[in-house]
């Protein structure tokens, strides 16, 4: 019996329902981010993703652009794979489940015919070469082992086309050591989802957007004695404070220093990289003006809102 099951088949699936479905379980493009290994979400992410506490705007035209060009390129890269290896692939418009981890889902690219084995296209700038010079960068290893934990397949290929010009395939063996801890933390992170219990807070925008929405408006005059713990976070507070103003000091002195070469040139270049500073025309409403002169107007279209500013003293 297979490893797994079709959760759902996704050919010509509109992708608002593929993206609902996707919160019915732990994806390959999760894993990294759930083992802390991602670069661009957090396991805070992908729980407000997944509790539908907040979706990532899925609308947006350069999102929708990045994601159009990956569907073209993926055929393109499965093909070049094939032609070099000999090794056919097929898509498997499907979400597959696992039999024995119910939680855990998977999108795979490709399957490998005739044996147990996948395929997964990825396509990158060239300002990411050197992360693919010797294998598959360490933020793409938790969603192969992911699929081969789905599946049961013993290894997975991942082929990239590099700034369009470079083409690199590697073949990932099964690691069950790390599958095993994968596993494990994709567990215990499922259960937060379906009880509602958040990550640890941290200093990412994800644990920011999770705070607003939980405490949206303080309770007026209320006053608490603060845990202990918290004079410690308040020292570590203060500290970056102070090393943010260090930093920033250093930032605008490397800035200055620039322009004071730049002079009155638009741009400059060294190595192959340019510096520019050059004149921008912005236009801003005068509020204060618009209310002296036009005041009905102006409580016409004012909008008030409300937020909560912190501050330490």
């Amino acid at each position: 019996m297979r490893a797994w099951t079709v959760f759902a088949k996704t050919k010509d699936m509109p992708q608002a329902e593929w993206l609902r479905l996707r919160r019915n379980g732990i994806g390959g493009s999760d894993a990294a981010a759930i083992m802390g290994l991602s670069p661009w979400r957090t396991a805070m992410d992908v729980w407000l993703e997944k509790t539908g506490e907040f979706t990532r705007d899925d609308e947006d035209n350069e999102e929708n652009e990045k994601m159009y060009w990956g569907t073209v390129l993926e055929a393109v890269v499965a093909e070049e794979f094939t032609r070099r290896t000999g090794l056919k692939t097929r898509r498997r418009n499907a979400i597959l489940q696992s039999r024995k981890y119910p939680f855990m889902i998977a999108n795979v690219d490709r399957l490998v015919v005739g044996e147990p084995a996948g395929l997964e296209c990825k396509t990158t700038g060239l300002y990411n070469v050197d992360d693919w010079r010797i294998g598959i960068p360490e933020y793409y290893f938790p969603q192969v082992q992911h699929y081969m934990a789905v599946t049961g397949y013993q290894v997975w290929y991942v082929a990239v086309l590099i700034g369009g010009q470079e083409f690199k395939y590697y073949k990932v063996p099964r690691d069950d050591g790390f599958i095993r801890e994968l596993v494990a933390a994709e567990r215990d992170f499922w259960h937060r989802v379906t009880e509602k219990v958040p990550p640890p807070i941290d200093g990412t925008n994800a644990s920011t957007e999770l705070l607003k929405r939980l405490y949206p408006e303080a309770e007026e005059g209320k006053e608490i004695d603060l845990p202990f713990e918290a004079f410690e976070l308040i020292q570590q507070y203060e500290r970056a404070c102070e090393e943010e103003k260090r930093i920033q000091l250093i930032k605008e002195e490397a800035v200055n220093k620039l322009k004071d070469m730049l002079g009155t040139a638009e741009r400059g270049s060294i190595h192959g990289r340019t510096v520019t500073w050059q004149n921008v025309v912005a236009k801003r409403l005068d509020t204060k003006a618009l209310q002296k002169e036009y005041p009905d107007i102006y409580d016409r279209f004012v909008r008030e809102s409300t937020y909560r500013r912190f501050f330490l003293k």
